[in-house]
């Protein structure tokens, strides 16, 4: 009897412990509404990832992540606006890879990924897609490359902007096969799609999470992956490593709170959005929206991620010789 109430006074010990660490870190929070700021316009891949993970959010947690939808400048704007807020738990930011660990190697205005944020949650690890034009005749890398041989400087590539994970994995590839082509930055896939549908333009990158429609119709031809693996929504689509030239780094979504926002709040967050997407009823909405299922990573393993990729791209954005802006 003794030996169980040794153990159960200890028990009560712990979570009285960690009661009052939670309650230290972060008080009531949420006491009134989140707001969720968005690296990207509305109806594009990263904002309807977002809109999901909100609606899930704030029916755990009994208040309303609301949506900021704050797009340009490659996702800087986004960045900027949670770098500056308060480390409350009240101001969030929802992004993609390229805007979080490739800008501090383009832009000097960038914030450094690890010190003006808390990395929470990596959603998803995926590649982009390499596309063609149905009106140009390349079916894969080994085509490409003979159809722009053939006609050096003349042809052109789309991506979804200077820095963007299409434009510098085009420009390795580009520097690997000792091939001219002359980068057209649009302000998002779905207009790098209208030109290529049109023939105004070659190739180009795209997410598969919101041009997915149009490559199973054919009117997007898919050329290659970037990545270490295919995509399941295109089995028959090798990767540029399969082709001989690999990209091996990958993309992804993540969630971020300002720098010194507690780590009993950030850890929960974690463990609610991981719990998210394991239901069936997001994986749905997710298959729907045509994204992967995140990896189950802790803050830590993602803060890892942040700074490995950070690292990687700082390499790439080198050997392609552009200079910081």
């Amino acid at each position: 009897m003794k030996t169980f109430q040794r153990q159960w006074l200890a028990a009560m010990v712990v979570l009285s412990a960690s009661s009052v660490a939670w309650g230290q870190g972060t008080g009531r929070w949420p006491d009134r509404p989140v707001r969720l700021i968005v690296a990207s316009a509305a109806a594009g891949g990263t904002d309807a990832l977002a809109r999901v993970l909100a609606e899930q959010l704030g029916t755990v947690f009994g208040k309303p992540f609301v949506v900021e939808n704050k797009p340009g400048a490659n996702g800087l704007i986004a960045s900027e606006t949670v770098a500056n807020a308060k480390s409350d738990g009240y101001t969030l930011l929802f992004t993609y890879a390229g805007a979080m660990v490739v800008n501090p190697s383009l832009y000097t205005r960038a914030q450094d990924p690890l010190k003006s944020f808390e990395p929470i949650a990596q959603v998803g690890s995926f590649g982009n897609l390499l596309v063609a034009s149905p009106k140009v005749p390349v079916h894969n890398l080994k085509e490409l490359i003979d159809y722009a041989k053939q006609r050096p400087g003349q042809l052109s590539y789309g991506s979804w902007g200077i820095g963007s994970g299409g434009h510098l994995t085009m420009e390795t590839f580009l520097k690997k096969t000792n091939l001219s082509m002359t980068h057209a930055p649009y302000k998002g896939t779905a207009a790098v799609a209208t030109d290529l549908q049109s023939g105004t333009l070659p190739v180009g990158w795209v997410d598969v999470s919101s041009q997915i429609g149009l490559v199973k119709a054919g009117r997007l031809v898919p050329l290659a992956v970037s990545g270490t693996t295919r995509m399941p929504q295109f089995p028959d689509v090798p990767t540029m490593g399969e082709q001989g030239y690999p990209f091996p780094t990958t993309s992804w979504y993540g969630m971020f709170a300002p720098a010194g926002t507690p780590k009993a709040l950030v850890d929960r967050l974690n463990q609610e959005v991981l719990r998210a997407i394991a239901t069936p009823v997001i994986r749905e909405r997710l298959t729907a929206l045509n994204l992967p299922v995140a990896p189950t990573l802790t803050p830590v393993q993602f803060r890892k991620v942040v700074a490995d990729d950070t690292l990687a791209w700082r390499r790439i954005v080198q050997a392609t010789g552009l200079k910081p802006e």
